[in-house]
């Protein structure tokens, strides 16, 4: 057994609870004389009356206790004092002491108003700390700095090593050292840690761990959304900011692009959505790149309307903001609404007019109908690409993590959310275009239609089409070798909470080490969270089929689909039954569970722990390509409102 009256003993000890960053601001004379801290203090320090933490006076402990004599008194508390019931006494130097406080696993700002109690019992006694060599040696193996690294970009940008840093700064800033152990969860949960200031992960390591101690609060990737879940007023203020250094073009720039036109006859079709089509990339973006190419083809004009700033809900009335323009697929600028209306006319008595409002976001609705009244629009249609029509909250996902299925508006369940109190401006903003304009719901789902048919105020006699956005076309199976090995399994695109990541990547990491699966990603660019292969696709218009033949070549097995939003379509879940790869979904995720089940593409699982257990028993593994000999798609991809239209003429 160690001497307890060993100097190394000592310093080792006192490491587990000694504060270096309170040391030095309080005496700076250390700083200056550039000896460290915590041997400045265990040699001579708390002789000179010196206090190691805020929360602990070196010399009202000697006065309280005259009987310890020439002994350490931080050291004695430590060790015993406490267990003895003798009080600590905060240092007269604590009350001003800037305390940093963890939130949300970031730093804030520096605190005066966080003084410690001041008197410390801990409920356990604090367990001995290695020293600066030790707790390396002890913490390197457990430690993730690839997850550093990405959650602290600052960190990668210095060039600093990340374990050194975690273990001198990044603890006290509330960083974790991986992804399943949170610095802020753990001291919250235990007090005793954080009275003797000690790093959390290394008492974690050395004892918390074997005695049963929770990592963080582990409530699941929901919790956390709802902890990062910003307040819409938060989200309206960051798009007025956007929207106010957008510079808005004269009215003669905008007559002037107008005049060059490709159709002799006038022929216009206009669009509006929530963004510009040529600059961003998803399926409505790229159905609308479909729609523009088929009438250029036909020698129509075609006319976009957006905001040219990303805005989060309708505009109201009042809220005068400028409209982003793509003219012939080239954006133009940004204009006025009145220099719009005042631009546009109805065309000749042989010029055809269509129209289709995608998205509504970032849009106000009379200035909607004034635009269709100026250019002469007839009958158009309305798109069900979401559900921005019912509700604010588009995906209808209450506070981002579980589905709501659009219950009444003054329903307590909308009172609990976020897009509650906007929700009635946005099924009025929609009210208001039923009213004024002969529009025809299209929806590219049965399903969607059918909820959307249940919640909405539109008339019950409302003109409405079912429209997919791409179909299978059967063909033969590819002349693919089988191919033997674990069973391959994948998520595609976006990482999001929302798309169902959080769940793919706790599975992943679950069985990273089962040598029956293979866990692949596949999208536009890498996560470096995470250590399973990655795959980079991007699906444009000129290359539509990316996804699918990589889904092919890579002879992927099963996808995980685990959308916690209501799909109203997904051409990921086409993409993924015409490569011939099973589908594992839940039953929250509108389309991509109805063309599961409808076609007997894969399986509709009940949650999480369905997951998991297909995955423990082995289950999934009936899924695999060479159990299930699956036939094989090509996609015939719609052109949306050219299709409408040529369906009609």
């Amino acid at each position: 057994m160690a001497d307890e009256a060993s100097p190394d003993h000592v310093y080792r000890v006192l490491s587990t609870a000694f504060d270096a960053t309170f040391y030095r601001l309080v005496y700076p004379d250390i700083v200056q004389s550039g000896v460290e801290p915590l041997r400045h203090y265990a040699d001579k320090g708390w002789r000179e009356g010196r206090d190691p933490a805020p929360w602990f006076s070196s010399s009202a402990y000697r006065a309280a206790n005259p009987d310890l004599g020439e002994v350490n008194p931080f050291h004695h508390y430590l060790t015993a004092g406490w267990r003895e019931g003798r009080d600590a006494e905060p240092s007269p130097h604590g009350a001003p002491y800037l305390w940093r406080q963890a939130d949300g696993g970031h730093a804030t700002d520096w605190r005066f108003d966080r003084p410690r109690p001041a008197r410390v019992a801990p409920p356990r006694p604090p367990v001995p700390g290695p020293g600066p060599d030790e707790a390396r040696d002890l913490v390197a193996p457990d430690f993730d700095a690839d997850f550093y690294l990405w959650a602290n970009p600052d960190i990668a940008e210095h060039g600093l090593d990340p374990l050194t840093h975690f273990l001198t700064t990044g603890w006290r800033e509330g960083r974790d050292p991986r992804r399943d152990f949170s610095v802020a969860d753990y001291l919250e949960l235990n007090p005793d840690v954080a009275a003797v200031g000690m790093n959390p992960f290394v008492h974690w390591l050395l004892a918390g761990r074997a005695e049963g101690r929770a990592a963080g609060y582990n409530l699941g990737f929901r919790y956390q959304v709802l902890q990062r879940l910003e307040a819409m007023p938060d989200r309206l203020a960051r798009a007025a900011d956007r929207a106010a250094k957008v510079r808005v073009k004269p009215a003669k720039a905008l007559v002037e692009a107008l005049a060059q036109r490709r159709s002799a006859a006038g022929h216009l079709y206009l669009t509006f959505s929530h963004d510009d089509y040529t600059a961003n990339v998803g399926g409505v973006q790229l159905g609308i790149q479909r729609e523009a190419a088929g009438m250029a083809e036909r020698g129509w004009d075609h006319l976009h309307v957006h905001p040219p700033s990303h805005w989060p809900i309708v505009r109201g009335e009042g809220e005068a903001a400028a409209l982003g323009l793509v003219w012939n697929g080239k954006p133009i600028g940004a204009f006025s609404a009145r220099d719009v209306v005042a631009a546009l006319t109805p065309g000749g008595p042989k010029a055809r007019r269509a129209y289709a409002i995608h998205n509504l976001l970032g849009h106000a609705p009379d200035e909607v109908i004034a635009i269709l009244a100026a250019a002469g629009m007839g009958p158009g249609c309305l798109w069900l690409h979401d559900f921005t029509s019912l509700c604010a909250g588009y995906h209808l996902m209450r506070n981002e993590v579980a589905d709501c299925g659009a219950p009444p508006p003054d329903s307590p369940a909308c009172g609990l959310c976020v897009y509650g109190p906007y929700r009635a401006a946005q099924v009025d903003a929609h009210a208001r275009l039923f009213e004024a304009l002969d529009l025809t719901v299209v929806a590219p789902s049965r399903s969607t239609y059918e909820l959307w048919r249940s919640r909405t105020t539109a008339p019950a006699d409302q003109p409405y089409r079912i429209a997919p956005l791409a179909r299978l076309v059967p063909r033969e199976p590819p002349a693919v070798p089988a191919r033997e090995g674990p069973l391959r399994v994948a998520f595609l695109g976006m990482p999001s909470p929302h798309k169902g990541w959080p769940a793919f990547r706790d599975l992943a990491e679950r069985f990273e080490h089962d040598p029956r699966y293979e866990f692949l990603h596949l999208a536009s660019a890498p996560v470096k969270e995470v250590r399973f292969a990655f795959h980079k696709v991007a699906v444009t218009a000129k290359r539509p089929r990316a996804m699918l033949d990589t889904l092919e070549s890579l002879g992927v097995d099963v996808a995980i689909l685990w959308s916690l939003c209501r799909e109203t379509f997904s051409f990921t879940v086409h993409e993924v039954a015409a490569a011939g790869v099973a589908i594992l979904t839940r039953p929250d995720s509108g389309n991509i569970a109805a063309f599961t089940e409808e076609g007997g593409h894969g399986r509709v699982l009940a949650g999480e722990d369905e997951l998991f257990s297909l995955f423990e028993s082995g289950e999934v593994l009936a899924l695999s390509r060479a159990a299930r000999r699956p036939a094989h798609f090509d996609l015939a991809y719609s052109s949306l409102t050219v299709d409408l239209l040529e369906a009609e003429a």
